[in-house]
């Protein structure tokens, strides 16, 4: 099969023949219909070492099943040739009390696609784990299965920060996990949903997916902007830049008591002043992932058409156009969510 493949940092991705994947028992073979780049891909792949050469990235997707092992049972029964499904992007062990409570990150044992034996999505095929597969609605092209994947990670996010009804919070970054969180806080009951993002589009995007209102921290101090506009500054932040420096000015901003709620995965040494945060007494919690819970509302919310995930996507592209894509999305543009669909 043809799939893009990572040469090493700084190096840009090669669309190369690999080996067809084979299904083990507890597992299939789907065919990418789509798969999202995702920004972790971005950065992971800028660090020396972190990735083997030769490695096949690429962890939110979905296709059509067309290899069935042994034993490969979904929660209906066996799965099937033909079935449409998208995947938590790992293979667990199956036995541990993480895996059978649907926390599959949390297995000692999880193999993780993308990021070492199992390949990713970057392809024209991907193996996954049985018990990981769910199945796709009706109403959801393949393809846009890739974006159940990125909505469970802003759910879990918002999940975590434990909202009251009606509270008002602060989202740093619009890129896809800063809208995803934007989109579940205000399905989930937040009364302001305010997003900052440096660039114009992305702060476009987000009042099409749940933001109330939008700052451009070129312009304005955010946590100011978000005092006029919310009447008060902001108790709940999310912070989904990940760049260095950011989670100290979500501190600098905070009241006291606030919560501040990090998912922007920085993949860099940071700084903190914790005496700050100390006499704020300001709540810090890191949250990453997902569980399978979060993927099974993700689709249930998409078939019942309670949440609209497109306007997040930018571009649509095949397999060859994938290197140059994924070369431009670590310069600041109006991109958000590339979905490849090989």
């Amino acid at each position: 099969m043809r799939a893009a493949v990572y040469r090493g940092a700084g190096e840009t991705l090669a669309v190369e023949e690999v080996p067809d994947p084979t299904p083990a028992a507890g597992q299939l073979v789907l065919r990418v219909k789509g798969c999202g780049i995702c920004g972790s891909d971005l950065h992971i792949s800028e660090v020396e070492g972190a990735l083997g050469h030769g490695t096949v990235m690429g962890h939110e997707f979905a296709g059509e099943v067309v290899e069935v092992g042994a034993d490969a049972r979904g929660d209906d029964g066996p799965w099937r040739v033909g079935d449409r499904v998208c995947a938590l992007p790992g293979i667990g062990c199956g036995r541990c009390a993480a895996c059978l409570t649907g926390d599959l990150m949390g297995c000692s044992e999880l193999h993780p696609t993308g990021f070492g034996d199992v390949g990713g999505a970057y392809a024209e095929y991907v193996r996954v784990g049985a018990r990981e597969s769910l199945l796709l609605p009706d109403n959801l092209a393949t393809a846009d299965g890739a974006l159940v994947e990125p909505l469970a990670v802003g759910l879990h996010a918002v999940e975590a920060a434990a909202l009251a009804p009606g509270e008002d919070v602060l989202v740093l970054g619009a890129g896809p996990v800063g809208l995803s969180i934007a989109l579940w806080a205000r399905q989930l009951g937040a009364r302001e949903v305010v997003v900052s993002d440096y660039v114009e589009a992305r702060r476009e995007m987000a009042l099409r997916m749940g933001a109330t209102a939008i700052v451009d921290p070129g312009a304005e101090e955010v946590g100011e902007a978000c005092g006029r506009i919310a009447g008060h500054a902001p108790r709940t932040i999310f912070e989904s830049v990940g760049r260095p420096g950011v989670i100290q000015q979500c501190v600098g901003m905070a009241p006291r008591g606030a919560t501040i709620l990090t998912a922007g995965m920085c993949m860099q040494p940071d700084t903190l002043l914790p005496v700050i945060a100390g006499v704020k007494e300001v709540t810090l919690r890191f949250v990453a992932y997902y569980r399978r819970a979060d993927f099974e509302l993700t689709i249930d919310m998409l078939r019942a058409e309670r949440i609209d995930p497109q306007p997040m996507v930018t571009q649509r592209i095949g397999l060859d156009a994938l290197p140059e894509a994924f070369e431009a999305l670590r310069r600041p543009a109006d991109q958000c969510k590339v979905i490849v669909e090989p």
